[in-house]
């Protein structure tokens, strides 16, 4: 989340910007499909299939943990010590190595759900509600609406970007 960040005032401005950034991840993912570059590893290691189990994965933690408010190594399902600090240093490797066996096939397609589970949350929930504060102890007050747009608009934007280096 940066400084200068969008900041929609809307439910329907923020669904355009998530709708906006997907079909332009999804733009990426067809070039790739016709390449069959899809499970081509890059200089770090990860295939644009390992980029895309990442994203479900983050949607998932974005409506369990952020949106739901249930523990996050539940919502993760890795042990406590896993999640304790937010390190992404060790979470993101965990979930790498969860994912990276799976077929294309099967990333994408949970991919596509979750991505639908996700809008269908938001387009149910209050605009209101997004401007709450995400948690009731954050000290700077922070709204959910800066997560929602993290773990879904500037990350498909984030991995976009690198994925598209594939081509």
């Amino acid at each position: 989340m940066t400084d200068e960040q969008f900041i929609p005032g809307s439910t329907s401005e923020l669904m355009n910007a998530i709708e906006r950034e997907w079909k332009s991840l999804m733009e990426v993912v067809e070039k790739l499909q016709k390449a069959d570059t899809l499970t081509t590893p890059d200089e770090g290691g990860w295939s644009p299939k390992d980029n895309l189990a990442h994203l479900t994965e983050w949607m998932n933690i974005l409506m369990g943990y952020h949106m739901d408010k249930r523990p996050a190594h539940e919502v993760m399902r890795v042990e406590p010590e896993v999640v304790r600090g937010w390190d992404m240093e060790t979470i993101n490797p965990v979930l790498f190595e969860r994912n990276r066996n799976r077929s294309t096939a099967d990333v994408l397609n949970e991919l596509r759900r979750v991505y639908a589970e996700l809008t269908k949350k938001l387009d149910a929930m209050p605009f209101e509600e997004l401007m709450m504060p995400r948690r009731a102890d954050d000290p700077e007050k922070r709204p959910l609406l800066l997560w929602v747009l993290g773990d879904s608009a500037e990350h498909f934007a984030e991995h976009r970007a690198t994925i598209e280096k594939m081509l």
